[in-house]
């Protein structure tokens, strides 16, 4: 298990990590999940021993490692712009941390042999690094984690520079992979569609801090404030402001919608682009109109960016839709999948934020 309890790092007067504290248990999958400097790679230095937190304590199977360098420590690290030895060929960049650990040949070999299937590299364990495509280098990179055995194992966007299919396809076999070791995997990405198909446990990021952790399907169903919510929603979530009273949750645009349970006051309330949808809906929906600002079909999908008085929303409409601009849109969306926070940013009705 990898503890971090109260870990911070400071550099000059800007706070990079603050106040971390997280539980990771061997043989699971945690994905890091922020914007660009969020903090994800900062905290993967201070798991790794790269960098020394300024506070706080990282211990390791309850051995406190805080200030043990990355050479003391069994880690494997794969990063976004993959590192291969480029004189060597797959087997060799595969095989090298085994050979730098001085295991025996037959070691080595099974090894490769394993992890070669499992990123499906066989074909190409005599070829240099130089004569592979993009993703059959990251794949190599990958692997040499892998027969590393770490106990624990770093991935700081390693599919963001793969083509889309390639993506695809090793989001799919990751989680397969990850289940096969004991490790301790952290995976760091700013996709919330990548968290949610690599599954596990997802630890939102904002400004260095940690705003949530758990099951990634409980972050994304039932965020515990507005931030998480913004984090784990792409397209960004929409947000309106709205009043609870007497059992009903009003809007100044026209907005009202039954939500019993909710102490009166100010409120904000998220809904994600894919549950709004055109037309009145059925009785109870909640509903409104739109100026439409542009509408982008992309496939079987259409984006519309419209306005709601003062608010840009968008919405994520199935088939294509010809609008132009300054069109009205009716739209509406069902009350169960509103996210609704208090005045404070905080989850205000856990009964109503389970939208899938």
């Amino acid at each position: 298990m990898l503890e971090l309890t109260g870990v911070g790092k400071t550099v000059g007067a800007q706070a990079e990590i603050a106040d971390v504290t997280l539980r990771l248990e061997r043989g699971s999958l945690n994905v890091l999940l922020g914007p660009t400097l969020a903090g994800k790679t900062s905290l993967m230095r201070l798991m790794a021993g790269l960098d020394k937190p300024t506070s706080g304590r990282i211990a390791m199977d309850g051995a406190d490692v805080t200030g043990l360098p990355v050479q003391k420590r069994n880690v494997a690290m794969v990063y976004q712009q993959f590192i291969n030895y480029p004189a060597m060929t797959v087997y060799e960049n595969i095989a090298s941390p085994l050979r730098v650990a001085g295991r025996p040949k037959a070691e080595i070999e099974a090894a490769v042999a394993r992890a070669a299937k499992l990123m499906r590299l066989e074909p190409y364990l005599q070829r240099t690094p130089l004569n592979l495509s993009g993703g059959q280098q990251q794949r190599t990179a990958l692997a040499r984690a892998l027969v590393k055995n770490a106990d624990l194992v770093l991935l700081d966007e390693p599919l963001a520079n793969l083509d889309y299919k390639l993506r695809e396809e090793l989001r799919e076999e990751l989680p397969r992979i990850f289940a096969a070791s004991g490790a301790i995997f952290v995976y760091a990405t700013t996709e919330p569609t990548e968290a949610l198909l690599l599954g596990g446990n997802t630890a939102t990021l904002a400004q260095g801090r940690v705003t949530q952790f758990g099951r990634t399907t409980d972050v994304y169903r039932r965020p515990a404030d507005l931030a998480t919510a913004r984090i784990f929603s792409d397209p960004p979530l929409n947000v309106l402001a709205m009043q609870a009273a007497n059992g009903r949750l009003v809007s100044p645009l026209g907005i009202d919608v039954a939500a019993p349970g909710l102490p009166e006051g100010p409120c904000s309330v998220g809904i994600r682009p894919h549950h709004l949808r055109p037309g009145e809906g059925a009785p109870g929906a909640g509903r409104f109109t739109a100026t439409v600002v542009v509408a982008e079909v992309t496939g079987s999908q259409t984006f519309v960016h419209a306005d709601l008085g003062p608010t840009r929303i968008v919405a994520l409409l199935p088939g294509i839709r010809r609008m132009e601009r300054g069109d009205a849109i009716p739209l509406h969306f069902d009350p169960a999948a509103m996210l609704v926070f208090d005045a404070e940013g905080r989850a205000a009705a856990p009964a109503l934020a389970h939208a899938a």
